[in-house]
């Protein structure tokens, strides 16, 4: 028997019973924290998992399983001009409208097929940052000059984090380089056009399925209609899903349609997006998983998706309980504080001084912020004595870092790397605001 072990498994036991046998229940902020997470983690099970990270995992097992390693780093690896690799990663979040979550099966596939560390981290920060919905809602709700200063700074910085990135691991990257020059180009298993289709018929449907709710009072704008009609979009896409599997997949037509059909019939029974986007891809999953193919890739694609979700769930669900005990739960209409009072991040991030921006960038680095929401909680603040520079750090670093996100970068990247990148979005987000609340 191992000593060491078993003393780790008591110590652990030990603190378990302490920390519930101490558990301050007569405390009002302790109740609120715990009332605070549990709406934080119910919301997120109910808005995010589905909506955002199921279709997100698919899109992840498509690069991992149909991209071919030498696409990968065609574009971001050490054959890709570094200009095309970073223009590539830096512009991704004006197609993926996704959250610092969302984007993480993502990033972590094209790391796994051979990116490059700087176009990758850029490819990890302007996923969440530089989504096109954001940006338009942070100008018609916070202002153009903000909205600007948003689209500006997360550009650069998804550029700048990536090189600086790529500069401290130089050495590192280097070795990684020199074994992609030495890659047979392997020609692809099918035409580049026919893998493009299927992967951004799952990102559209992804786009559509989490369109964001326009302005109040806004009923004329495309923004309006798209929204009012998100739900036919994307069942349209959801038909040039079911084209590329039969098509391009060579998946049997019948167990398809099949599936299409159980889909589309949840959809006008039960009248419950929800409920027909798990149908929907308990559909997709199962079709691939039958096929019987000899060395099928459709199977591989659900396995690789599967692998994904078993690596990046449960570090998800840790994140969002400790963010919700710390930080509280807001979204939508709901502000529950955590152990760490709303006055005191409002009191913290007042004025445009160092130490503001900075808590600012802090704050909004461990918080947690599905896509959007971070514009109407940033409203509020502002309306509650924010300043307009520690208002721009909270929107450069929030969407695209937040513990959960950190604790699953962490596990692809090593503690090292995931401390070195949160540090630099800090940093810049920190100087950013400060520059923007001098001339703001």
């Amino acid at each position: 028997m191992e000593i060491k072990k078993e003393l780790k498994i008591l110590a652990g036991i030990v603190v378990v019973f302490l920390g519930v046998f101490f558990m301050p229940l007569e405390s009002p902020t302790f109740n609120t924290a715990m009332d605070a997470t549990l709406d934080l983690s119910r919301w997120y099970a109910r808005e995010h998992v589905i909506l955002c990270l199921l279709p997100a995992f698919l899109i992840a097992g498509v690069i991992s399983v149909f991209v071919s390693q030498a696409s990968v780093i065609k574009y971001f690896g050490a054959k890709a001009k570094r200009w095309v690799a970073y223009t590539v990663a830096a512009l991704s979040g004006t197609i993926l409208a996704v959250c610092s979550c969302t984007i993480l099966p993502l990033f972590s596939s094209i790391h796994k097929r051979g990116a490059g560390l700087g176009p990758a981290i850029a490819f990890l920060y302007s996923g969440p940052a530089i989504n096109i919905l954001a940006i338009i809602l942070t100008a018609r709700i916070l202002g153009f000059e903000m909205g600007l200063a948003r689209t500006v700074g997360a550009v650069l910085f998804s550029i700048l984090t990536g090189l600086i990135m790529a500069f401290i691991y130089r050495k590192e990257e280097k070795a990684k380089a020199e074994q992609q020059m030495n890659f047979p180009d392997v020609p692809e298993a099918r035409p580049l056009w026919q893998t493009a289709l299927h992967f951004f018929s799952l990102v559209l449907i992804l786009v559509f399925a989490n369109w964001g709710k326009p302005a109040a009072g806004d009923t004329s704008s495309l923004w309006f209609y798209l929204w009012a009609y998100k739900w036919h979009i994307t069942g349209l896409f959801g038909l040039l899903l079911v084209f590329s599997m039969i098509y391009i997949l060579k998946l049997k037509s019948w167990q398809v349609l099949l599936g299409a059909g159980i889909t589309a019939a949840s959809a006008l029974l039960i009248a419950n997006p929800l409920v027909s986007v798990v149908v929907g891809i308990a559909a997709v999953s199962s079709i691939a998983l039958m096929d019987k193919t000899e060395n099928s890739e459709n199977k591989e694609w659900i396995y690789s998706s599967w692998g994904f979700a078993k690596q990046i769930v449960p570090l998800l669900a840790i994140g969002v309980v400790i963010a919700g005990f710390l930080l509280g739960s807001t979204h939508d209409n709901t502000s529950i504080a955590g152990v760490i009072p709303n006055r005191w991040v409002t009191w913290l991030v007042g004025g445009n001084s160092l130490l503001s921006n900075l808590y600012s960038s802090i704050i909004g680095a461990f918080m947690y912020f599905a896509t959007l929401t971070e514009v109407p909680i940033i409203q509020g603040l502002l309306a509650s004595g924010m300043g307009k520079g520690p208002a721009l750090a909270l929107l450069l670093a929030g969407p695209s870092l937040s513990l959960p996100n950190m604790l699953v970068i962490r596990g692809v990247l090593g503690t090292q790397k995931t401390v070195v990148y949160a540090s630099i979005v800090i940093v810049l987000s920190t100087i950013a605001g400060m520059v923007y609340g001098s001339i703001a």
